[in-house]
């Protein structure tokens, strides 16, 4: 019986459920949902609360991507390529769950920890943007696609100085570049495609663009909050 098919994706959501941004603000007095964007991620930490504690926010919801990640590609390095799980209601009765790929799992572990951090069970199901989170398990999943990303998130940002608007292109960009990736890798490997990584692709594309919509209207009617630099850091305009 392999219950990693259960756990780990259980284990995945639940770490990401932990809202760092919240604790972090609230360690200082601050909550953080009544102040700026009224959102838990680094980018609201940042800016409502210091610099210092920004960059903390992204470095934990970074690693509730990365590390069930970690985890489920290397327990299936000992439990074998394919996976499945045993579940035993009563005695003697039992149901096999489908089986799942190494790959499947992996991707079904990352999607979890972004989902965790996007509906957060303990505040009411409601989280951050999954950035930082997706950045992490793309770091695991995809590490050929990281600096292609990161390129083309920090062009957009000098360009137009939203943070809004790196996010969303970074994530529209990811399918195209895991697709070129997988396919090129494929091409290797005698065909063999890396599909469950494109549909994770897509989903973080799709989920992106829906968590940053009031965003996207805020730009559009020229309400958007840049960053701009002073002497002491970086504020809004």
């Amino acid at each position: 019986m392999l219950w990693q098919t259960i756990a780990v994706p259980l284990f995945a959501f639940l770490l990401g459920s932990i809202p760092f941004g919240l604790l972090i603000a609230k360690s200082q007095g601050i909550n953080i949902r009544d102040h700026g964007s009224g959102n838990i991620g680094a980018t609201n930490v940042l800016r409502v609360v210091g610099k210092k504690y920004g960059i903390s926010c992204f470095f934990l919801d970074f690693l509730k991507g990365l590390v069930p990640t970690i985890i489920a590609m290397n327990l299936l390095r000992f439990t074998g390529h394919e996976a499945w799980c045993h579940l035993s209601f009563l005695e003697g009765l039992s149901i096999e769950l489908p089986q799942l790929t190494a790959q499947s799992l992996q991707v079904t572990t990352g999607l979890c920890a972004i989902l965790g951090h996007n509906y957060s069970p303990w505040i009411g199901f409601k989280g951050g943007k999954g950035i930082a989170t997706s950045a992490g398990v793309i770091v695991v999943l995809a590490p050929f696609g990281l600096p292609v990303l990161g390129a083309v998130w920090f062009i957009l940002f000098k360009l137009t100085r939203y943070v809004s608007v790196a996010s969303i292109g970074g994530a529209v960009a990811l399918p195209l570049i895991v697709v070129f990736g997988s396919w090129y890798h494929g091409k290797l490997a005698n065909g063999t495609w890396n599909k469950p990584l494109v549909v994770f692709a897509i989903f973080v594309a799709v989920m992106a663009i829906w968590k940053h919509r009031s965003n996207i209207k805020n730009i559009i009617n020229g309400t958007e909050n840049k960053f701009t630099k002073k002497n002491n850091g970086t504020k809004e305009s």
